[in-house]
């Protein structure tokens, strides 16, 4: 698009959010976080195709004035990357909150389905894992090390490795949200029965413990990663099925900016999970039990604050600032 269309495309909604910004014309908290969000969309759209171009700088301004107002702060970092991790991913979250959940519903019923039919059949835990790997794991059970196949490889190799291989489901999970939802169902079924299979096996062997403060080392940020990215591939599919008063192909625009913003955000957690795996995961048996079950509830306490209670706690500054206009 050239820059003279984009500014007249846009000119309209910029003009009527800064007067409803300084006005106080918004007629709730919702319409004021939405048009926040979308004002940062023009301008990172800007900042990409424009480089050069003067409204950059009037969109940067705006954003920043409006994010004062709401903030109520006499000074406060406007940069990009600070405002993408602190308020736009949250209230994007906020905003989609409903298709979170749904991830997490069809994630856990997934993981049920695999733990009964594990349960129930002697040779669905081969089906779903492999014979190679379901071999090499008892054979580590017998030998005192249910987590070995965690050890093989080098640090450097293993991270790079298995980051790689978690950002291809995550990427592959939004993507496939383009067939309405059911692309993202799909992997997220994949990998809910893999996990239920998974733990069953351990539970069955009799070491889901020491299973469970090895594995969830690193589990704990990949899991939580996978079904929010579940929940970005949703978003996709609703876009599309569900455009409201929208028409389908500007519904579907905003699902995929919204959506590959939920995506960004989880890379982060990748790595680290990533990380751990490769280089904190081996030496679980080596430590103390405080200490693995220490390094669990803080990955899973770090992510869960992210995208479960940060998102409404910046919500609610909002919904406060906007009481006070």
């Amino acid at each position: 698009m050239r820059e003279v269309a984009f500014i007249k495309q846009n000119k309209e909604k910029w003009l009527s959010f800064e007067k409803a910004i300084f006005n106080n014309r918004f007629k709730d908290p919702d319409d004021l976080a939405s048009q926040y969000v979308h004002l940062i969309n023009d301008l990172a759209y800007a900042q990409t195709y424009y480089p050069k171009s003067k409204v950059i700088k009037y969109l940067n301004q705006l954003a920043a004035k409006a994010f004062q107002k709401i903030y109520r702060t006499k000074r406060q970092d406007t940069n990009r990357f600070v405002t993408f991790w602190k308020v736009e991913v949250p209230l994007i979250v906020y905003q989609y909150r409903r298709y979170v959940a749904y991830a997490f519903i069809l994630f856990l019923s997934f993981v049920a389905i695999g733990v009964i039919s594990a349960a129930n059949d002697d040779a669905f835990i081969r089906l779903i894992l492999g014979d190679d790997y379901v071999n090499k794991t008892l054979e580590n059970i017998q030998n005192g090390d249910p987590v070995a196949i965690y050890k093989s490889g080098s640090n450097w190799g293993s991270f790079i490795g298995i980051t790689l291989n978690n950002l291809y489901v995550g990427i592959r999970s939004f993507i496939y949200g383009v067939f309405g939802g059911l692309g993202t169902a799909w992997v997220l079924l994949q990998n809910g029965i893999m996990l239920g299979a998974f733990q069953y096996m351990f539970q069955a062997e009799g070491v889901l413990w020491e299973s469970i403060r090895g594995i969830w080392i690193h589990g704990a940020m990949e899991i939580f990663a996978i079904v929010v990215e579940g929940a970005a591939g949703l978003v996709l599919g609703a876009s599309i099925l569900f455009p409201k008063t929208l028409s389908r192909k500007e519904s579907f625009k905003i699902g995929v900016k919204d959506g590959v913003k939920i995506l960004i955000s989880t890379f982060p957690f990748t790595f680290a999970a990533g990380f751990l795996e490769g280089f904190v995961t081996r030496y679980s048996n080596a430590m103390p039990h405080f200490l693995s079950v220490g390094i669990i509830l803080l990955t899973l306490g770090i992510i869960s604050y992210y995208y479960l209670i940060y998102p409404k706690t910046v919500y609610k500054k909002l919904q406060k600032a906007y009481a006070t206009l």
